[in-house]
């Protein structure tokens, strides 16, 4: 049986069976978006197909170095980190191809757990949606660097002096592409057998950047398979003995690294409700308040989109990277890029977002914001014509400067907290101040170089 037919519990234990597996993996998306996994026995995994089981729930609770929050939310010490309920999603079972015939299976939180977990989230917007005669479709695009290096060497070198996969500043070159094409072919094909079809790869501006276009899918579908895509892309390379950084800025000499969101609605029958022949430019009064929404509440969900202290480094002028919530018609320099087409295809860009999004965070917060806009009927500014960067706006567009700002932002927002729920709210604000305050401790080789001799 081919893994992506697996659709019920007896589709489950029957793969299983055929392929005689003894161990399945299993895996959850933590609150950063890392996945956090284990070897599951047969039996094991048999018996909680249909009930769940408990997974320690110190993965919502601990930061992306495992280390623990300093203020309880969901759960801490005063709770002795207790099991949290995870349920296997049946349909998301994938092949291994780097692992023989081992097979995956994706977990999500239930119960309590739910009201924090990053998937479930995603899943209470599009509930929204549905309840609103929407449906979604969505699809990452993910900027990452490669290197000539192993967890080990970077650690040695203090992640200073490393060598790039390939050198120099070479956007869609066809001779690094052709030169390397080991590599790239191997990530094709993996993506292809692990049911995250590629639309394109190519180099981006930079030593030994890729770009990768993930085919759209629904919204939720599209999440699962950014996280997965980003998660195996640095498996793939570490065999290869290379790294892959999915960080949103590694250098400052060099561009950040994008994570953009593409998005569309359809109604029940499948047709586009961006496109309005009758309307200017065809954009129709639900994509006019969907972009209303996504830049009235920009400013206020910046924490969910820019989830770390690196993700603020990208975000200046000139550097591909808007720094306030605008939009613009097939204009890559705002926040927003709506793109006319056909009814299929026209959709918006949400450009703010970088390669360090969790993206079912992310794209919980992009779609968000357009259905807010929507119920709410939210006009968006005049679309920027030219350079944004050039360009005076109000001080409401502005966006937040640090994750610190962004949290304190999110943490007051009346529709954050109406479209995600409290709980969501609280702990993920608590997660990104704990984030802010460990920053705080770190000593830089910028302080060093400034103060250490001549202060």
């Amino acid at each position: 049986m081919d893994a992506r037919f697996v659709k019920t519990v007896t589709d489950a234990r029957s793969i299983i069976e055929d392929r005689d597996l003894d161990f399945v993996k299993v895996g959850v998306f933590d609150i950063d978006g890392v996945l956090r996994g284990k070897y599951l026995s047969k039996d094991k995994f048999f018996s909680i197909l249909e009930t769940g089981f408990g997974f320690c729930d110190v993965v919502l609770g601990w930061d992306v170095n495992d280390q623990l929050y300093d203020t309880d939310s969901y759960t801490g010490w005063s709770n002795g980190y207790a099991d949290a309920k995870v349920v296997p999603i049946i349909d998301s079972c994938r092949e291994l191809p780097l692992e023989d015939n081992m097979l995956f299976f994706q977990l999500e939180f239930g119960d309590r757990a739910a009201h924090v977990c990053p998937r479930q989230t995603l899943k209470r917007v599009l509930k929204r949606a549905a309840d609103m005669g929407i449906h979604a479709t969505a699809a990452c695009e993910f900027e990452f660097f490669m290197f000539n290096e192993t967890p080990h060497s970077v650690r040695e070198k203090n992640y200073r002096g490393m060598t790039n996969f390939t050198p120099g500043f070479f956007g869609y070159s066809m001779l690094r592409a052709s030169v390397e094409n080991d590599f790239y072919e191997q990530l094709l094909s993996l993506c292809q057998e692990m049911d995250m079809p590629l639309e394109g790869l190519h180099t981006e501006t930079g030593p030994g950047v890729l770009e990768a276009a993930i085919a759209y899918d629904e919204a939720l579908k599209a999440a699962d398979k950014a996280g997965l895509f980003k998660t195996f892309t640095k498996i793939l390379a570490e065999k290869n003995g290379l790294m892959a950084t999915f960080m949103a800025k590694w250098s400052k000499d060099f561009p950040g690294q994008s994570g953009h969101i593409h998005l569309s609605l359809q109604d029940k029958d499948g047709k586009g409700l961006f496109f309005d022949e009758s309307k200017e430019d065809k954009f129709s009064d639900t994509m006019r308040h969907f972009i209303g929404g996504q830049q009235k509440l920009m400013p206020e969900l910046l924490a969910m989109i820019a989830p770390t202290i690196n993700s603020y480094t990208r975000m200046i002028p000139g550097f591909w990277a808007p720094t306030e919530a605008s939009w613009g018609i097939e204009n890559r320099t705002t926040a927003l890029r709506a793109i006319p087409g056909s009814d299929k295809s026209q959709r918006v860009e949400y450009r703010i977002a970088a390669a360090d999004i969790n993206p079912h965070i992310a794209i919980a917060a992009a779609l968000g914001s357009g259905l807010w806009g929507i119920e709410n009927k939210i006009e968006p500014t005049a679309a920027v014509v030219g350079n944004a960067y050039t360009q005076e706006f109000p001080d409401e567009l502005m966006l937040p400067k640090t994750l610190w700002e962004a949290a304190q932002a999110l943490k007051k927002s009346a529709a954050a907290r109406d479209l995600f729920g409290d709980a969501f709210v609280d702990h993920y604000v608590v997660t990104r101040e704990w984030e802010e305050r460990e920053f705080r401790k770190a000593i830089t080789d910028w302080e060093l170089q400034r103060y250490f001799e001549i202060i």
